[in-house]
């Protein structure tokens, strides 16, 4: 029962929010009693930190499996964030906005355990990329994770992106390319659209 209240109560955060679903919409979702769901979390607070925790694992455990893979570093990147969005795929509400500003501690605990995540990853693939001959030799990679990590959190910005006029995943899919075209080698070029344009055809 924990998990599947986890999990329900994960889907209605992303699609509506931490602030707005209240503890009774996710009894009444599950179909079970007020009490039953404060049997297993004794406040809203405490079920939404387990929740982002366990989004956060999920992911995590996510990228290390596709990492595994051995795939080339363009491919890899490209591969990873379909399989984030597709774990995000009911977000469209800026959660993210509504837990900074409503549950900032968790917020902060949680911005913290993605920031090294995301430097564990980026930093091993831009270098495995110049290694391997599909990024350019001269990029400062301590200054592309920095522009990388910080420009996907501006996607985030509902005053930038608006979720009425942007769709989340049209602007994801954008900035990566963006973000790839600004440090590929013509070895890596070549690569990047043939991976585009085989992702087009599905």
């Amino acid at each position: 029962m924990k998990k599947k209240i986890i999990q329900k109560a994960m889907s209605l955060f992303l699609e509506y929010g931490f602030k707005s679903v209240t503890m009774d919409e996710i009894s009444e979702q599950l179909g079970i009693s007020k009490k039953t769901l404060y049997d297993h979390f004794d406040s809203k607070t405490n079920l939404v930190k387990v929740t982002t925790t366990y989004v956060f694992d999920n992911i995590s455990s996510t990228i290390d499996k596709l990492r595994a893979e051995k795939y080339d570093p363009i491919e890899e990147t490209l591969a990873i964030k379909n399989q984030v969005m597709r774990h995000l795929k009911n977000e469209k509400s800026s959660p993210q906005y509504q837990l900074q500003k409503y549950y900032p501690q968790i917020f902060k605990t949680l911005k913290n355990k993605i920031w090294h995540k995301m430097y564990d990853y980026c930093i091993e693939n831009f270098r495995r990329g110049i290694k391997e001959g599909f990024y350019r030799p001269n990029i400062d990679i301590e200054v592309i994770f920095r522009l990388y990590y910080y420009g996907m959190n501006l996607l985030k910005d509902q005053k930038v992106f608006p979720v009425q006029e942007f769709s989340n995943q049209d602007i994801q899919d954008h900035f990566l390319e963006y973000h790839l075209r600004g440090i590929v080698s013509e070895k890596g070029l070549n690569r990047l659209e043939e991976l585009l344009a085989q992702q087009s055809k599905l």
